[in-house]
């Protein structure tokens, strides 16, 4: 049993690292968005996200709005903008493409896709406080 074990737990190791990689690099906009990136806070408040339903809808950007990519709409950031939102409650984050606009509910502040509001842990409660940060690149 000792040899047993001492033969899993390196192989355990191995394949929880390879995980990891694969987590960091699947995500399309973290490889856009270089690690020299400057943050500027410039937020918060409750965010929501779309509902499926929406899914092939023109956005105000032009393209379609597809549930599945880390992108959001707000009221005034320039299209293609970069923005991390960070979920208050959990400290989750994700960046996040500016393509569309709203949130037209009041008191929100952005309005995420069902990926983002998945990586952020708010699809279950549909609405999250959040703060915003503004990626420069430098």
């Amino acid at each position: 049993m000792r040899v047993f074990s001492a033969m899993m737990i390196p192989l355990l190791l191995t394949a929880s690292a390879a995980a990891q990689e694969v987590e960091i690099t699947s995500n399309p906009i973290a490889e856009i968005v270089q690690p020299t990136s400057i943050e500027t806070e410039i937020d918060g408040g409750m965010a929501s996200y779309y509902g499926n339903e929406l899914a092939g809808n023109r956005t105000a950007s032009g393209e379609r709005f597809d549930p599945g990519q880390l992108t959001a709409a707000h009221r005034s950031l320039p299209f293609g903008s970069m923005v991390r939102v960070t979920n208050m409650s959990n400290g989750d984050s994700v960046i996040v493409r500016i393509n569309d606009r709203g949130p037209f509910s009041r008191g929100r502040v952005i309005d995420v896709s069902h990926a983002a509001a998945r990586e952020i842990g708010m699809h279950r409660s549909g609405t999250a406080r959040v703060k915003l940060a503004l990626l420069n690149d430098d």
